[in-house]
């Protein structure tokens, strides 16, 4: 597959799932010790993939879980958070600048912290107060956050099934090269048919909309430098249809979850105006090894992987590299 490494994939992949023991080892201490709420810590990309491990605590726990931007977090402050307070970070480099500000900040207010990178000497892994270390530029931490939003649930009472997920975890690496493989050939007429189309509008619900507003603003704005609308499924008739033309690319992102019919009611519509709507469900994957009442769960991980390809056919027909910025880290600000 286009600029696809096999080996390093699963590698990667299998590095993140590999940290079960450590992670649950850390959730049972913080829970037998005690806590009061969590805070999901984050910056761009990382910011945004917090937000379905926001949701499965919302919809299933009375703890307080609530994912915030770094350096609103620094300016702004929050009355609930102390020294009974945990907070996750997350970050490829281990250098996010927002984030490590961020570390400072809690801890100066005895917030324990947690960091899961790929690189243990880098500045977040030394200044949290404990790192979960995987491969460097494993990407994404879904697995890392579900493995511990699920233990912290089930030993609360929460969840049932955790140790069932936990186990088919191990089975991702293998599971998700599977997607990257069915999903090339979509992904590349998909890149083929837009090469010169430079607006998108992008939908999304439930745990699918941290991903939405992911890959809108931190690929194809970012990355492709191609302009960009992003809504929620469930606001998607309160203001931003008026968008929508015959000739718009619509693309849509369906999961499993109890969301999936505010998303299909989008689909509908655009459907009535669009001559261009594009549907990347997961259900079209099947995902051998994973329990059907996991799949919904799995749905970020699913299109992560499925629109990484359509990100590097995209890269190849408009000959724009994923790499190339004109201002992030480039310029001072």
């Amino acid at each position: 597959m286009l600029g696809f490494n096999e080996p390093e994939f699963l590698s990667q992949l299998a590095s993140t799932v590999a940290l079960r023991p450590q992670i649950e080892e850390l959730v049972d201490r913080l829970v037998d010790e005690g806590f009061d709420n969590l805070f999901l810590v984050g910056a761009g990309g990382t910011y945004a993939q917090m937000w379905p491990y926001e949701h499965l605590a919302r919809r299933s726990s009375t703890l307080s879980v609530r994912s915030v931007i770094a350096a609103e977090l620094i300016v702004s402050g929050d009355a609930s958070l102390g020294e009974r307070s945990v907070a996750i970070f997350t970050s490829v480099s281990g250098t996010t600048d927002d984030s490590l500000r961020a570390i400072e900040y809690c801890k100066a207010k005895g917030v324990y912290t947690i960091g899961f990178t790929g690189y243990p000497e880098s500045p977040i892994a030394q200044n949290v107060d404990i790192a979960l270390i995987s491969e460097p530029k494993a990407w994404p931490f879904d697995q890392q956050m579900l493995l511990f939003i699920g233990r912290l649930l089930s030993r609360r009472g929460e969840f049932d099934g955790y140790e069932k997920l936990a186990d088919e975890l191990a089975n991702i690496p293998q599971v998700l090269l599977e997607v990257a493989k069915q999903a090339d050939s979509a992904a590349s007429d998909f890149a083929e048919a837009h090469k010169d189309t430079d607006y998108h509008f992008l939908v999304g619900g439930g745990n699918l909309w941290g991903f939405t507003y992911l890959y809108s603003m931190c690929i194809l704005e970012e990355m492709q430098w191609l302009r960009t609308t992003r809504v929620h499924s469930a606001e998607f008739f309160h203001g931003s249809l008026e968008l929508l033309e015959e000739n718009t690319s619509v693309i849509i992102f369906q999961g499993e979850d109890e969301t999936r019919a505010l998303t299909d009611r989008v689909e509908s519509f655009a459907k009535r105006i669009s001559k261009d709507v594009t549907v990347f469900d997961t259900r079209d994957y099947p995902l051998d090894g994973i329990s059907p009442e996991f799949r919904g769960l799995l749905a970020p991980l699913v299109l992560d992987t499925v629109m990484g390809r359509v990100s590097k056919h995209l890269e190849r027909v408009r000959d724009h590299s994923l790499d190339l910025r004109r201002y992030y880290r480039v310029m001072d600000y």
